[in-house]
């Protein structure tokens, strides 16, 4: 979430993270220790402030900041188990595999384990129960009920950790001849006002927006709001002149030349690394499946431009002999092997070559078939889509990590709404953001 409040919820968490952890590692001492705990305190705390550095990335990556997650339910502690089972993993290796310390902690690292988990779940059930106190919810007044206004209300009353509450909706004629704006405010003590009609089109509903400004109201349009609390732009609430506004390139000439460059140095590292895989990955694939170890593909690129990827083959033999498919969960053409190589994304690794001849870039919208791109369905069907290849495909992108399957029209459109988001907000901070959450997804085995 990009709303000032959900940046101001995230730095509490991670400051209190940080608390706990150094909270622990004082409890710990103590615990052994004693009164004689200072100098144990000088010769761990620059160690472990080393592998704390970890486990704060490792909670980041596992997907522990997303105020989303922040919810005292089964799957947060499956997450918060497995967090904890790498962090003890890190902290291991760290004093084991590289002592470089004086410090090779086994006891004093156990218990401080234990005493972090402890204090950690107690944290984080009183920030997940305080945040979503009534308290501090912020009344929303919704005006007017389309598709992407009623998405959008049933997406903050399932998440009330976002800090909204939905207290009233209107419509826009309700607004003109019934109500007293400023009268239904300061009734229901509603801090956020949402449009989903344009207030350039309803002279009338300008007029009693205009008379809630004394009242210090946050109004927000549909698409905006929208936006910032889901991560992705609703297509169908869109016109032309939100791609003007917003989607002009000349803003990111910089941005895409420091991205360009780092596009070229990891390919040629990733590209160096990976050939080390390619026996090993070729050899699995000619053991499980007969047929070729790689097979190519067109793609669209960027303006439109068509270019071939080659990657590892995960499909049986002639998988499309008779034309190009939707990929389908639990595909029966995908091998044993093929299933391995997309869930760690290993197929790809061919792909490197292309970000290095610039057809592509490690993230980006994921490159479509042409046969699917211009095909009379989807460009009947989603308004905008070939918006997307204004900019470079990518190996990874927002979409895919956010919605990381698709195989239909509806998903489709999905994911363009999370591909709009990116290119609309590319930025250095949400490249680094995108490439932690696939590691996360590579690690979890949830590729596509």
């Amino acid at each position: 979430m990009s709303t000032l409040l959900g940046r101001i919820k995230v730095f509490i968490l991670v400051a209190g993270d940080i608390a706990i952890l150094y909270l622990a590692l004082l409890a710990t001492l103590v615990l052994r220790y004693g009164q004689n705990c200072s100098l144990q305190w000088q010769e761990h705390f620059f160690p472990f402030s080393i592998i704390y550095a970890f486990w704060i990335l490792a909670f980041y990556i596992i997907g522990l900041y997303e105020i989303s997650m922040a919810r005292n339910n089964l799957y947060f502690f499956i997450t918060l188990a497995k967090v904890l089972a790498i962090d003890a993993g890190l902290a291991i290796i760290f004093f084991y595999f590289f002592p470089f310390f004086k410090v090779t902690p086994k006891t004093n690292l156990f218990i401080n384990l234990l005493i972090f988990a402890v204090l950690f779940v107690a944290w984080r059930q009183f920030f997940n129960r305080f945040i979503r106190s009534r308290a501090l919810l912020n009344n929303v007044l919704v005006i007017g009920q389309s598709q992407e206004a009623k998405e959008l209300i049933r997406y903050i009353n399932d998440s009330p950790q976002l800090g909204y509450r939905i207290k009233k909706i209107v419509e826009p004629n309700e607004v003109e001849i019934l109500y007293d704006l400023t009268h239904v405010i300061a009734q229901d003590r509603i801090q956020v006002i949402i449009t989903s009609v344009n207030p350039h089109k309803n002279s009338e509903l300008v007029r009693n927006l205009y008379q809630c400004i004394p009242l210090k109201i946050t109004l927000a349009d549909l698409p905006s709001f929208y936006e910032k609390i889901t991560g992705k732009v609703p297509v169908s609430a869109i016109e032309e002149v939100w791609f003007l506004e917003n989607l002009m390139t000349g803003k990111k000439i910089v941005f895409e030349a420091v991205k360009r460059v780092f596009d070229m140095i990891a390919s040629i590292l990733g590209g160096i690394i990976a050939l080390i895989l390619y026996p090993f990955i070729a050899l699995a694939i000619k053991l499980d499946s007969s047929g070729p170890i790689f097979y190519s593909q067109k793609r669209v690129g960027q303006d439109n431009k068509i270019f071939e990827v080659v990657k590892f083959r995960s499909m049986i033999k002639n998988a499309e002999e008779n034309g190009a498919q939707w990929a389908k969960k639990n595909d029966g053409r995908i091998t044993r092997v093929g299933n391995f190589l997309r869930k760690t994304r290993l197929d790809e690794l061919p792909q490197l070559w292309n970000i290095l001849k610039g057809d592509m870039s490690f993230v980006g919208p994921r490159p479509e078939r042409p046969e699917f791109a211009f095909s009379n369905e989807i460009l009947s069907e989603i308004p905008f889509y070939q918006i997307r290849h204004t900019i470079k495909p990518g190996l990874t992108g927002w979409a895919q990590i956010k919605y990381p399957y698709g195989s239909s029209i509806k998903d489709t459109l999905q994911k363009l709404q999370y591909d709009l988001y990116y290119i609309k907000n590319r930025s250095l901070f949400l490249e680094a953001a995108i490439i932690l959450k696939t590691v996360k997804t590579v690690l979890s085995g949830g590729g596509r």
